[in-house]
């Protein structure tokens, strides 16, 4: 993202938020509305290795929306090991990673658990995601196959409908748009947008590099183009990093580099909470806003 496009690029974006966000300017109206289900669609935006430092100056957008009482902020220090794939197992199941066994990044066989996915699937609501095919592996099928699993369709799997990806460098743009194509196609009750930009950056130069703190300031940014139509419809927001990283380069261990993270909660769930849970307890915060823990 060049700073020579910076117009061209707004003018895009402007044009997508128009026109790819479904019923911009009123309510979501579900079917589980109607059924006497709390109305509360759940969009979990996950900045992939998203520190503390980052978090609390290059998030211009969220950081506004903190100071004018419309987020809760909070400090939340990840589980350990600070690696991936173990959190995203906790995140969707509330299990830490020695209590799950996924504690390493090659660990590609998914905890026996049920997942969020798994238990939004069975309440009968709809799940998609827009993710890194890991999320693919831990909630659908095991080992990934790219032709078969890539684009899901599919009502059968925990995440019914998504567009995964493979490559780290996979823009965070395009994630925000494969999230908005799959609101518009299928009006998800709980939608995950997993971003890859920051932790790229990061491995590639470091956290205490101008490559790093830029992936995340474009991620505020492109935040700040998609929020605003999701809480003007009644979406309850998390935005949070899955674990921090070092200036080296890394992220495994207990230093507050690695493994302090920065949440924000946006929404009328939220106004009435004083900071955000745990890592742990991510999953049960969202079965609460979708309705799963009655």
């Amino acid at each position: 993202m060049g700073e020579g496009t910076q117009d061209d690029e707004e003018d895009e974006y402007d044009t997508y938020a128009d026109a790819a966000v479904p019923g911009r300017g009123r309510k979501e109206n579900n079917d589980d509305a109607r059924e006497g289900r709390p109305s509360m669609n759940v969009i979990f935006v996950l900045l992939d290795g998203l520190n503390i430092a980052a978090g609390e100056t290059c998030m211009g957008y969220l950081s506004a929306l903190t100071t004018a009482g419309r987020a809760v902020y909070g400090r939340v220090p990840c589980e350990l090991p600070a690696l991936s794939r173990p959190l995203y197992q906790c995140l969707l199941t509330g299990r830490p990673p020695l209590v799950s066994g996924i504690v390493h990044n090659t660990f590609w066989r998914p905890d026996p658990a049920p997942t969020i996915f798994h238990r939004a699937r069975d309440a009968g609501l709809v799940t998609a995601a827009a993710a890194y095919h890991w999320f693919s592996e831990l909630c659908n099928r095991a080992p990934w196959d790219p032709v078969r699993d890539r684009c899901v369709d599919d009502p059968g799997l925990p995440i019914m409908h998504g567009l995964f990806y493979c490559n780290d460098a996979y823009p965070d743009d395009h994630v925000f748009l494969d999230a908005a194509s799959l609101r518009l196609r299928y009006r998800p009750h709980l939608l995950l947008a997993h971003c890859m930009g920051i932790d790229d950056a990061g491995h590639r130069a470091g956290a205490d590099s101008a490559e790093y703190r830029n992936a995340a300031r474009r991620a505020d940014m492109l935040l700040a183009r998609w929020m605003p139509g999701w809480l003007e419809e009644g979406c309850q927001v998390i935005v949070a990093g899955d674990h921090g990283m070092h200036a080296d380069g890394m992220h495994n261990g207990p230093a507050d580099q690695e493994c302090l993270t920065p949440m924000w909660l946006a929404g009328r769930a939220f106004h009435d909470v004083a900071a955000p849970p745990p890592q742990a307890a991510w999953c049960g915060l969202m079965a609460d806003l979708l309705g799963l823990n009655d």
